[in-house]
Formats: C-alpha cells, sequence, structure tokens
C-alpha cells in the first residue's frame, strides 16, 4: 500500500457525504412508536407549516421533535453561510424523518407473593433532515 492511502479515501468519503441540513438528538425517553407518530404528520411539510403542527399537537414527542426541527432550521442558515449560498428558509422541508431505537432502561416493580413485574423505559434517537423545493 502507498503512503497516504488512507488519507485518500477519507477525501472521497467526505466528497460523497450528505450535505443536506439536519439535526439529531439521541437518548431522548420517548419510545420510537410514539415519536413516529408525531414525526409521520410532519414528514413533506414545509418548516413553517410543521412547526405550526408541532406547536398544536398535544403528544408528548411534539414539544422535542419541535426543538430538533428548530435546531436543524437553525443549521441550515449555519451551513449557508458558511458555505456563501443562498437557503431561504421559506423553501426549506422536511425531507426526512425518522426515529430509531436508543437502550432500554429494565426497572423491577414489586408485586404481591414475593412477584415482580419488569417495566421497560424506552428511549430513542430522532433525527431530522431538511431539503430545499
Amino acid at each position: 500500500m502507498a503512503k497516504g492511502h488512507r488519507s485518500q479515501i477519507k477525501r472521497e468519503r467526505n466528497a460523497n457525504k450528505d450535505q443536506r441540513p439536519r439535526a439529531s438528538v439521541t437518548y431522548v425517553s420517548i419510545p420510537v412508536t410514539k415519536a413516529k407518530i408525531v414525526l409521520d404528520t410532519i414528514k413533506g411539510k414545509d418548516v413553517a407549516l410543521a412547526s405550526a403542527i408541532l406547536a398544536a399537537t398535544p403528544r408528548e414527542g411534539a414539544r422535542v421533535i419541535s426543538k430538533v426541527l428548530d435546531s436543524a432550521v437553525a443549521n441550515a442558515q449555519y451551513a449557508a453561510s458558511e458555505r456563501d449560498m443562498d437557503i431561504d428558509t421559506n423553501k426549506l422541508f422536511v425531507e426526512e424523518a425518522f426515529a430509531n431505537q436508543g437502550p432500554t432502561l429494565k426497572r423491577i416493580r414489586p408485586r404481591s407473593q414475593g412477584r415482580a413485574d419488569r417495566i421497560l423505559k424506552r428511549s430513542s434517537h430522532i433525527t431530522i433532515i431538511l431539503n430545499q423545493r
């Protein structure tokens, strides 16, 4: 192998890296199934409409997902200023929104006659990817 082989691989990987603005939050104490219900309501919507939907949604994950959406918009503005691009926040829309399974905390609840029930406290990793129309 020639010298500098690894740095060439890194350069190629960074050239093919996804440039869409994104934001993610990890280890949120919301089960994936409940987070996906809220995320499915904002997929494909404009950022302003998605933010309004999240503000009016009474589900438990809406507040956290709203913060992730705001962070993704801020990341888009920062990336635009870094690369001297024109990104209009009015043209941004939620291209992808997904939640992956995080670690599960296992807890014990005492029951009658010396038995125990297991309580599973599930967590998730939420990611939102934006794009321009």
